[in-house]
């Protein structure tokens, strides 16, 4: 209930103003109470994740459903988990081609169609939830994501962040670098590319097919999100080791997409309404990962038994020399994603400056 007030403030705000600029023309033309304007939309929302999985899959119905009551029904949304409709990892195109108004899901996946894409996700050893969102909204990200997103008939969004992941589910132990050697384990993006140049072998899978590949010893790993999300998927009943700290995903953020042209057939209060439902849902889902992380985390390791472990420091050195490594070849590998690295970096740079004197330092001495 204190989503749907905030979004009732803020989506009331936001029309007022707008009304209040307009002519009376314009006022005419585009509100609400127009006879235009009562025609009602039957949309349809994918998703990459299993309906049930907590955050990731649960808030795309939530916003559904907080869409269908500011509108007052004009705009209903019907929800579908990955395979229900369209494949995890067939989101892009589907929403592209109008098979669905709306995607939520991750950009790493589309590096293969946009190579300049994993910025707007996550990169190794890269920007944390926070700073994602401050570099999408006010350093310049959204444009740069926007455009690179234009020609597919596409306009993303900040759908969701993860928080600082962990690294993952192992059935073998991590004791060096030499370890990794011929590990095949389930990471998608450039994490997977970091790995396979350290010898393991990376698969890209979706998550609903994740659980049983690793409990029949078709994978040795996986990572999934952290614990909050990882208790739920059972993880920990088909791997005997969990590691941390998630380099390869400091900050996934999420996205939901909107095929460009029906957006832009919806009156505009309409587009209004689904743009401040999503940025409820990118709070949102931060914000409830953030608050079961803890709590799962200790039923994991109190009540389930599960053996947490620590990345030793020489193989974190090495993945964070190949990350560079990594990330420095795509920025080369394209005009655009050279421009979307020289803005991500020059961001990350300027924050990691000033958290040493804030968030780090207010860190170490909480632990005084």
């Amino acid at each position: 209930m204190a989503i749907c007030r905030s979004l009732r403030i803020l989506v009331l705000f936001g029309l007022s103003i707008g009304l209040l600029a307009c002519t009376n023309d314009e006022v005419s033309e585009n509100s609400a109470y127009s006879g235009a304007d009562q025609k009602t939309y039957q949309w349809k929302l994918i998703t990459s994740w299993p309906k049930n999985l907590p955050a990731l899959g649960t808030n795309p119905q939530r916003f559904a459903d907080l869409v269908k009551e500011m509108t007052n029904g004009r705009l209903t949304i019907r929800v579908y988990g990955a395979n229900e409709l369209v494949g995890g990892l067939e989101v892009f195109d589907a929403v592209s081609q109008g098979v669905a108004e709306i995607g939520h899901t991750a950009s790493y996946y589309w590096q293969g169609k946009i190579p300049g894409s994993p910025f707007f996700s996550s990169i190794p050893f890269g920007m944390t939830a926070v700073e994602m969102n401050a570099w999408l909204e006010y350093g310049g990200g959204n444009e740069l994501w926007r455009e690179i997103y234009e020609p597919f008939d596409l306009i993303p969004v900040r759908g969701g962040n993860s928080g600082t992941q962990m690294f993952g589910w192992f059935n073998k132990e991590i004791n060096s670098v030499e370890d990794l050697q011929g590990l095949k384990m389930r990471i998608p993006g450039l994490g997977g590319e970091v790995l396979s140049r350290a010898g393991a072998t990376p698969v890209t899978m979706q998550a609903s097919e994740v659980f049983t590949a690793l409990q029949t010893g078709a994978l040795d790993a996986t990572e999934f999100v952290s614990a909050y999300n990882d208790l739920a998927a059972g993880y920990h009943t088909a791997a005997e080791y969990y590691y941390y700290p998630g380099w390869h995903e400091p900050g996934s953020a999420l996205e939901t997409l909107f095929n460009k042209t029906a957006f832009e057939t919806l009156p505009k209060d309409l587009q209004s309404i689904l743009m401040a439902a999503t940025e409820v849902m990118n709070q949102a889902v931060l914000d409830e990962i953030t608050a079961g992380n803890s709590e799962s985390m200790r039923t994991l390791v109190e009540r389930e038994g599960v053996e947490l472990r620590r990345l030793p420091d020489d193989v974190l050195i090495e993945l964070k020399r190949i990350s560079d490594e990594v990330v420095n070849e795509l920025a080369e590998s394209d005009p655009t994603a050279k421009r979307i690295y020289d803005s991500y970096k020059q961001f990350q740079d300027t924050m990691m400056a000033y958290k040493l004197v804030s968030e780090e330092a207010f860190d170490q001495a909480r632990r005084l």
